[in-house]
């Protein structure tokens, strides 16, 4: 029975994971993606720790590689598995997983926020050093990297209110879920032996 749980309970987790990654197929507003979410909401709620890693991962490696095949095909001239800047963004994916793992803890309202900023700020860090390391559009100075980051300050709006309303919406929903279906919650372990 707990293993079923359990397994339910991966599923769940996985396939609200998959199902964010696939809403940046849909048009939005620049930069209002859920990659902070999906990084926080695998850290708070897998139970093992490096599928919060693996499965955000593998999820936004597939919707990047329907993306960059489909809508951004006319910057490409061939098929691309990944993008110059790709392992600056899964570098980021990770951090971000790792922070969560310490900031969620417990799944509170003001723990959200905050690690949906943290998560803001990590991936605006990462991304555009990343940006700046692999685009010949800065030279590689600290003068450059500066103008990379004064670029992508437009784009960080979207980005911290991707990550605010994506990480409330899939941790809410994992939490009403678990309200209404219990075999969504962890067996809990007994501490009295």
């Amino acid at each position: 029975m707990d293993k079923q749980k359990i397994n339910l309970r991966f599923g769940v987790i996985t396939g609200i994971i998959l199902l964010a990654a696939m809403t940046r197929l849909i048009p939005r507003p620049a930069n209002f993606a859920p990659i902070g979410g999906m990084a926080l909401f695998g850290a708070a709620y897998y139970s093992r720790r490096y599928w919060a890693f693996i499965i955000p991962i593998a999820s936004m490696w597939i919707s990047d590689v329907i993306l960059n095949n489909t809508v951004y095909a006319r910057y490409f001239d061939h098929f691309v598995w990944f993008y110059g800047g790709s392992l600056f963004t899964f570098a980021a994916f990770a951090l971000i997983a790792l922070f969560g793992m310490y900031a969620l803890k417990r799944v509170r309202v003001y723990n959200l926020i905050a690690a949906a900023l943290g998560a803001s700020a990590i991936f605006f860090l990462v991304s555009n050093f990343g940006a700046w390391i692999t685009m010949d559009a800065y030279p590689k100075t600290p003068g450059g990297l500066m103008a990379c980051y004064a670029a992508g300050l437009p784009f960080l709006k979207g980005t911290v209110l991707g990550d605010l309303v994506y990480t409330g919406l899939l941790c809410g929903a994992f939490e009403y879920g678990m309200k209404r279906f219990p075999r969504l919650r962890l067996p809990e372990v007994s501490m009295n032996k």
